[in-house]
């Protein structure tokens, strides 16, 4: 006999699409499906249709040998609707299944929010696992460009993600801080140093133009008096770099991003990681050489072609860029991430492949498919209607910090975040600043703002307001069941995007709701009503503003309590 399994809506991880899943499983199970059955329920698109959608049965026709409508009509008869606050259940074309809920069972999950708000929509999925994310990563050569800003923001959010659904999460910046670029990092700091001697400015081929340089070339001639001419390269090299970290380390403080861990990539090479790798790889066999050059078999590994790690003599003999990369990830495996998790440009697609069949060729244990990259498309500014390409301070680009100081930092989070990380974005800088309904980050503060503002003008201390002994079976309005319904999709909402590593779906469940949200204030008034619904209202109020100010919370954006 199968046992019977109900889950409890008193356990504030269960929520009530939970139970109902729960409730499918038992009875498809009476029906002879599988013990493993898992139904998967969906929101209808057009409301009328019902609160939830499910296809079970019709995924049951094959297994049981039946057809799915068969199977839909005795799956109904199995439900006990009263356990999940079933009202109806219909049949719907070849054997979907609409479910409609007790509009008052339904909103009595809003007292789960109202329980513990700090708790909704956390989950314990990654069982304190470590996690190791890396994000922006920048070359020590410059300030950070909006690019990399779209990478903070994602990178923080996915952390944030993980951390809500039971991770232990590093952010891990990782410092380019060898090779050609910190070469031509250093010699235009001589050239700009050179300059303030009275010498003609002579900027290297692939330097750096901007006026930052200069910035940096004045404050080392200040505290280096005795190499006014620039002469001690190694010095120049040194300075420039710490001075470019710590101009990025502010970006990222005005950004409201922290970082754990710092890596260096230097350090790889001081350290004889690569050596050692290198060395490791050759020994596994999977190396050759060729023309002078040597070759890892990365097509072993699912490439296209074989790729050089180390280049011949006539070419410099230097270690191709992806050589520190592998031995920097086994460090990460080496240090306890059983995962991790890369952000990075989508022009570094090519690098996933190499790193990962490097790791996988020197046969240490590492799991294929190590680390995980999530890829972003680049951003293009937009102001007045035209792209905007220079910054004042660094030349060629827009920076963050520029960003940030035209529109503020929640709206540059939340522009970054509104877009799925592999879709082109367009920062409109007018959009951002506007106070409109336009402007999302503005139209989702505003309905939290809003929440609070029912509180505050009729004098309620929200934190008193727990639902319990409340009727909620008068939250009936179409509007106000379509807000219960959001707020109540939360859970679900986070787990979907940390599993998928999405924050762009908090971006648009936040949209969603506050939309929800402004329709309900608009149509139906919470104070001066009779008793009985006033004290409802009260309690979705309540849900709305601490759902509200939850995903705000995961993507970094303050909940503001007036506009």
């Amino acid at each position: 006999m199968t046992a019977v399994c109900r889950l409890s809506l008193s356990d504030r991880h269960v929520t009530q699409a939970d139970a109902l899943r729960a409730e499918l499983a038992r009875a498809a199970r009476t029906l002879g499906a599988p013990d493993d059955v898992s139904p998967i329920l969906e929101r209808p698109r057009d409301p009328s249709f019902g609160d939830w959608a499910t296809n079970l049965a019709m995924l049951l026709a094959k297994p049981l040998g039946k057809k799915p409508r068969e199977i839909a009509e005795a799956l109904i008869a199995a439900l006990d609707t009263a356990s999940v606050g079933i009202v109806s259940a219909e049949i719907a074309g070849p054997g979907f299944v609409n479910i409609r809920l007790d509009p008052g069972f339904q909103a009595r999950g809003l007292l789960q929010i109202l329980a513990a708000p700090e708790q909704w929509g956390r989950l314990d999925l990654g069982r304190r696992q470590r996690v190791c994310v890396e994000f922006v990563s920048a070359n020590p050569t410059g300030p950070l460009h909006v690019g990399h800003g779209r990478q903070a923001a994602l990178g923080d959010a996915i952390s944030t993600l993980l951390e809500w659904t039971g991770w232990t999460v590093d952010r891990e910046f990782y410092y380019n801080d060898a090779g050609a670029q910190i070469a031509n990092l250093a010699r235009s700091t001589q050239a700009r140093v050179r300059e303030l001697a009275g010498h003609p400015l002579e900027i290297p081929e692939g330097g750096y133009h901007g006026a930052y340089i200069k910035e940096i070339a004045e404050r080392y001639v200040q505290q280096h008096p005795d190499d006014r001419d620039g002469n001690d390269l190694d010095a120049m090299r040194a300075f420039a770099v710490a001075a470019l970290r710590h101009e990025q380390d502010l970006d990222m403080q005005a950004f409201g991003v922290k970082f754990d861990t710092y890596y260096l990539e230097s350090s790889l090479y001081t350290d004889g990681r690569v050596d050692k790798t290198v060395e490791a790889l050759k020994a596994s066999g999977h190396t050759y050489e060729e023309e002078g050059a040597l070759f890892l078999r990365t097509t072993t590994f699912g490439d296209d072609k074989d790729r050089v790690m180390k280049k011949s003599a006539a070419k410099g003999g230097d270690y191709t860029y992806f050589v520190p990369d592998v031995a920097y990830h086994v460090t990460k495996w080496e240090r306890g991430y059983t995962r991790a998790i890369n952000v990075q440009g989508a022009d570094h697609h090519s690098t996933t492949t190499r790193v990962r069949a490097g790791l996988q060729a020197l046969g240490v244990g590492i799991p294929q498919g190590y680390p995980d990259y999530v890829l972003h498309q680049m951003v293009t500014v937009m102001k007045g209607g035209e792209e905007v390409k220079i910054s004042k301070r660094a030349g060629s680009y827009v920076t963050v910090r520029d960003l940030i100081d035209e529109v503020g930092r929640d709206a540059v989070r939340y522009f970054y975040l509104m877009r799925k990380g592999d879709s082109q974005l367009v920062f409109d800088v007018d959009l951002a600043r506007s106070q409109s309904e336009e402007n999302p980050v503005y139209y989702i503060q505003m309905a939290h703002a809003r929440m609070c503002g029912i509180f505050r003008v009729g004098e309620i201390d929200a934190t008193t307001v727990t639902g319990v002994g409340v009727d909620l079976g008068v939250l009936s309005e179409p509007a106000e069941q379509e807000l219960v319904k959001q707020l109540l999709d939360f859970p679900s909402m986070v787990k979907g995007a940390a599993d998928n590593l999405e924050p762009h779906r908090i971006a648009g469940w936040l949209l969603e709701t506050a939309r929800a949200a402004h329709t309900w204030y608009h149509k139906h008034h919470v104070l001066g009503e009779p008793e009985a619904i006033t004290r409802a209202r009260l309690v979705l109020a309540r849900a709305s503003q601490l759902g509200i100010a939850a995903g705000l919370r995961i993507l970094g954006l303050s909940a503001p309590e007036r506009m």
